[in-house]
């Protein structure tokens, strides 16, 4: 990229604040952003080891893609897409399960500068319908169906009510809409792509309250995440990475994720489904050698690995992120499935720390890491904003080359979610160790207020956990008259565990030596928890649940 090219603060067609030209000028100085975009990157690896594999969808039968193969057939659609009226900075919602397809069509997209926006395959009409029309979509990708939904009704729907939607390209039987593997054609005269400094892609924010604001990533920015991930990671052309969760989520496509073991010249292997039962033979089959989980899904390949035939000897790391990771929970699971673990905590709008392969293993188990940067910028406020005492929990706030300024066309939101110096408020409570290693209590919404004692649900829930009769909780508040808010925890029991009566487990809690209003109030024992689109606990519906929870 040229020394003269134009600052991100500048830059026309963003609808989002962005980096001041200070900022960009010391990243680009500091080498964090490279000149380099995702399409320019794949051609790259496709030149330097074309016949190296580099992504394989086990099902249904099994496909490979080298390295040529995949920036072949990426060409191909991008000129489809095109031919199609498709153009630079056209918004294109994508989704599609963990598919060859998906991979195709996000670099496709990549190559002639359209910017994907990345809907989870849960997503449903409510969602895929702000999606479109609040980002004025000009086309949708979809599956045929997914999990027994039929994927083309919901996007004629759609279609109908959104004016800028010209196109719904379908993988699989199209119906009324346009078979995705009609759309590839010649390449020849697909125009120019994006520069480093320009929009690559928009992602969901992981609110937890109304829609998901849209989060605007740039090629320089997103890139320094991908090989600064890798860095830390040990990703390089030898991993063997198994992409389980959501390959739209910011976590499986970054962290180091799909596109991490793109970058390094490895080979991604895309899993069609979580569960121990899918994914257990994948890793025996395909001798995988690192995957990411979220907390939930860890805790049950923790007690998965005890009763499986598979052999999981080939996993070497286990990335566990995408909400906290308990230590009780996070002190099983190296020994469990004989591998090492790091623990993850970020966000799509930057940040993301990791604890690193050196550390001892306490820091590993009780801590969610460090920032990937250098220049990654981090205050730890209480509610005046002012610095809390080092050590001390607080209200995260951060800065720095890869986490944004503001929200895609949200200036309202932006004005609280970010300080007029553009740090951005993440809504976590954390402290800081002295290795400056982050410890996560919780969301600042999660706080439970007990008659002005505040709890922190994650303290309490690592309590229980050590029960041995228990797989799962989570605390949550459910609101009372006198105290305005008492306890309530949400607890799985383990497969085959002797039942357990909530007094056993509150007096469990009790002998733990912790204050008498940390014991919960009420207990109430469930099969499962609601889940978001990516597997982790959804605490706004246990929320919404706990409200109208009748006293125990």
């Amino acid at each position: 990229m040229s020394a003269d090219a134009p600052a991100l603060a500048t830059t026309p067609g963003l609808d989002a604040p962005t980096w001041p030209a200070e900022f960009a000028e010391r990243y680009r100085a500091a080498g964090y952003w490279r000149g380099e975009t995702f399409g320019g990157m794949l051609r790259e690896r496709a030149a330097a080891h074309p016949d190296r594999t580099a992504l394989i969808d086990p099902a249904p039968g099994r496909r490979t893609w080298t390295y040529r193969e995949l920036d072949e057939r990426a060409d191909r659609l991008a000129a489809g897409f095109a031919a199609r009226g498709i153009a630079k900075g056209d918004r294109v919602v994508v989704q599609l399960p963990n598919t060859g397809a998906f991979i195709e069509v996000v670099f496709a997209l990549f190559r002639i500068g359209a910017l994907p926006v990345f809907a989870l395959p849960a997503h449903r009409e409510t969602e895929i319908g702000y999606f479109c029309s609040f980002a004025e979509a000009t086309a949708y990708v979809i599956p045929d169906t997914h999990g027994g939904f039929d994927h083309r009704a919901l996007a004629t729907k759609v279609k109908a009510a959104t004016p800028s939607l010209r196109h719904v390209f379908v993988a699989g039987d199209p119906g009324e809409h346009t078979a995705l593997s009609d759309v590839p054609c010649d390449p020849a005269g697909t125009p120019d792509g994006p520069e480093p400094h320009e929009l690559a892609f928009l992602q969901l924010s992981g609110g937890t309250t109304g829609v998901p604001k849209l989060i605007p990533r740039t090629h320089d920015d997103y890139l320094y995440s991908v090989w600064g991930s890798n860095e830390i990671c040990g990703v390089d052309a030898g991993t063997r990475f198994l992409v389980v969760l959501p390959a739209a989520h910011n976590f499986p496509m970054s962290s180091p994720g799909w596109l991490g073991v793109l970058y390094a010249g490895g080979t991604a292997v895309l899993c069609p489904g979580p569960d121990p039962a899918t994914a257990f033979p994948l890793i025996e089959r395909e001798r995988i050698t690192m995957t990411g989980l979220v907390p939930p899904l860890a805790l049950v390949w923790t007690e998965a690995a005890a009763e499986t035939r598979c052999d999981l000897s080939s996993l070497d790391v286990v990335l566990v992120g995408g909400a906290k990771y308990s230590q009780e929970a996070a002190r099983r699971l190296a020994p469990a499935l004989d591998c090492r673990l790091q623990q993850v905590f970020g966000m799509a709008e930057g940040l993301v720390n990791y604890t690193r392969l050196d550390d001892d293993p306490e820091t590993v188990v009780t801590t969610q890491g460090r920032p990937i940067s250098p220049d990654d910028e981090i205050r730890i406020v209480d509610d005046a904003g002012h610095e809390v005492e080092e050590g001390g929990f607080g209200h995260l706030l951060t800065r720095g080359p890869y986490t944004i300024r503001g929200y895609w066309r949200a200036p309202e939101h932006n004005a609280t979610a970010f300080t007029e110096d553009g740090f951005y408020r993440t809504g976590d409570i954390v402290r800081r160790t002295a290795t400056g290693h982050l410890v996560v209590e919780g969301r600042a919404k999660d706080q439970i207020n007990r008659g002005g004692e505040k709890i922190a649900p994650e303290e309490v829930e690592n309590i229980i956990l050590a029960h041995p009769a228990v797989h799962d909780v989570c605390v949550v508040a459910v609101p009372d008259a006198y105290l305005g808010e008492r306890t309530l925890a949400y607890v799985i029991l383990r497969t085959g565990a002797e039942p357990l009566k909530s007094v056993a487990l509150k007096r469990f809690v009790r002998a733990r030596g912790i204050a008498a209003y940390k014991v919960p109030d009420l207990v109430e024992f469930v099969d499962a928890f609601p889940q978001t689109g990516i597997g982790k606990v959804s605490k706004k519906g246990l929320r919404s649940a706990a409200a109208t929870t009748e006293q125990h």
